[in-house]
């Protein structure tokens, strides 16, 4: 039996709010001259179930190309800036690896950023898949970043075990959507104001969840 790890990445396996604020606080005085939006607020856009982000972060209906390519351009260098792994989740992850439990990342920031953050984290070799929205026609809720994960197991819904571990209602909701269970992290972006199957208050709960299930 295969047992597999999918891991959301901003709030569940690092603290990225700092970074992320700063860019879009910097597209909106570079193109709207707009005052700084603060941590709290943007965190809690991020996790809203249903919103507009574009709308909440600069005004505008849609996203814009222009706000793409200057958060982007900027958010290259950003993002390695100031983002921690959360305490607890490099343990949490080796003694998973070491125990041969199969390793991956399913984020809907781009997959470059991912990649960026978590080799600056020294984390990235755990992984056997980072993927980020931008490599499939959907991202989360939508399953497919996770069907692209477990398509690369060769994952069998009847003899292997996935879950899906992240901070939201959009990751609890992809991990349903894909037949896998679910198990919200409430440590990171999390609201309190949860009400899911599976919560789990630190990293190392994790750890005993997924390897006291045996074979």
């Amino acid at each position: 039996m295969q047992k597999i790890v999918i891991f959301d990445m901003d709030g569940t396996l690092i603290d990225s709010k700092k970074d992320i604020t700063i860019s879009i606080n910097y597209v909106r005085q570079k193109h709207y001259n707009a005052p700084p939006l603060s941590e709290d607020f943007i965190v809690k856009a991020i996790n809203m179930e249903v919103r507009n982000l574009p709308k909440l972060f600069y005004d505008t209906q849609v996203y814009e190309e222009k706000d793409r390519e200057l958060f982007e351009a900027h958010y290259e260098k950003q993002c390695i800036q100031n983002p921690y792994l959360y305490d607890g989740v490099k343990e949490m992850l080796e003694t998973l690896h070491q125990n041969g439990v199969k390793l991956s990342v399913a984020t809907n920031a781009p997959t470059k950023f991912a990649k960026e953050m978590l080799t600056h984290l020294q984390v990235a070799k755990l992984f056997d898949v980072i993927i980020g929205a931008d490599k499939v026609s959907a991202s989360k809720p939508d399953p497919s970043m996770l069907h692209f994960i477990l398509n690369a197991y060769n994952f069998n819904h009847e003899t292997d075990k996935a879950w899906m571990v992240g901070d939201n209602s959009k990751d609890m909701q992809s991990a349903k959507n894909a037949k896998i269970e679910a198990l919200f992290a409430a440590w990171g972006f999390a609201s309190s104001d949860v009400n899911f199957p599976f919560i789990l208050t630190k990293p190392h709960e994790i750890t005993s969840f997924v390897l006291d299930i045996k074979n």
